[in-house]
């Protein structure tokens, strides 16, 4: 009979085991998915103030320019289109006033 008690309590503490298991996992899903987004937004606005990401767009918009300048008017639509989708997000103040004045030229 001591024995049944013993398994039925073992048992009993394997269950209470993993039911608080399930309950800390439930929980650290509920965290991460309040915790989650927040961490990311801000892992985004360092990579867009990153130096990498600026002379990365600076460059871009330096290439574009000069296919935009040696290419042909059907040529320069689609790259018009190209430049003002990629640089609809970007803030076009940090950028050099030859790339500004380029950009807003193409855009009007």
């Amino acid at each position: 009979m001591n024995y049944l008690k013993l398994i039925g309590a073992a048992i009993a503490g394997i269950c209470t085991i993993a039911l608080l298991a399930f309950v800390a996992n439930v929980l650290g899903l509920a965290s991460f998915a309040f915790f989650a987004p927040k961490v990311e937004q801000v892992r985004f606005n360092t990579f867009k103030q990153s130096q990498a990401y600026n002379d990365g767009m600076l460059r871009d918009l330096e290439n574009l320019r000069m296919e935009y300048v040696h290419s042909n008017p059907d040529q320069q639509g689609a790259l018009r289109g190209i430049v003002l989708h990629r640089f609809s997000v970007y803030d076009i103040s940090k950028l050099p006033a030859d790339l500004q004045t380029f950009y807003y030229s193409i855009k009007n």
